[in-house]
């Protein structure tokens, strides 16, 4: 039976955030989409969230938040920069932008406010992730606290894929019956190619490898 409230869920178009929309739309009554622009490489991004928004029949909003790409370089706003292949040793890759997470969080609260909703959903993922540190579980419960603390609220912030590895987040895919809509029209390809990808970025070997893994675990059964 779906939750009575209304979730407003944080969607890039991605992976990860179109598999939350779908768990959103079989566990919230309403679903709202709030997509933000950061400055981000590729603007396809914006494109294909509206239109999977489209198709799941729900609202789509984009912010600009730009001003982010202007904060600290790194490869994902920077075109100039040449992108990690790998996780330096002791170090975040340089597609770590710092503090997006903190400020797409306190945007989406800000906008759920206005719709009188308490439930935001976000792809982040701690299991699975590639170093970043505003994707730990620990950050997201201190970023809810936070957040209720600053504007008075009972907010609650759900991460469906916080503790799966990208084959299980596949594996949630097919369960809530959208695989072929993950698998063809998400962009997650940091080079800004839909669905596989470029297949050499960070985002496109781990996208990959859990759909090898996933289609290994699923073909056995």
């Amino acid at each position: 039976m779906k939750n009575k409230e209304s979730a407003l869920v944080l969607h890039s178009g991605g992976q990860d955030s179109t598999t939350c929309l779908f768990w959103a739309l079989r566990n919230f009554k309403e679903v709202r989409t709030l997509c933000i622009t950061y400055g981000q490489r590729h603007s396809l991004e914006v494109e294909v969230a509206q239109q999977i928004a489209r198709e799941a029949g729900v609202p789509f909003q984009t912010l600009d938040a730009s001003v982010i790409s202007r904060l600290a370089d790194n490869s994902l706003t920077n075109p100039e920069i040449a992108m990690d292949a790998e996780k330096p040793e002791g170090s975040y890759p340089n597609t770590f932008v710092p503090g997006r997470n903190l400020f797409f969080l306190t945007f989406a609260a800000v906008i759920a406010r206005t719709y009188g909703i308490r439930n935001i959903v976000t792809g982040v993922s701690q299991a699975d992730y590639s170093g970043y540190p505003d994707c730990r579980d620990t950050f997201i419960r201190s970023c809810n606290t936070t957040l209720n603390l600053a504007m008075d609220e009972q907010f609650i912030i759900h991460t469906p894929l916080m503790w799966l590895t990208k084959a299980e987040t596949w594996a949630l895919a097919d369960e809530l019956g959208v695989f072929d809509i993950v698998r063809n029209k998400t962009l997650t390809c940091y080079n800004g190619i839909i669905a596989e990808g470029c297949g050499h970025c960070p985002a496109c070997k781990l996208r990959n490898a859990g759909l090898k893994e996933y289609l290994e675990i699923r073909n056995c059964k």
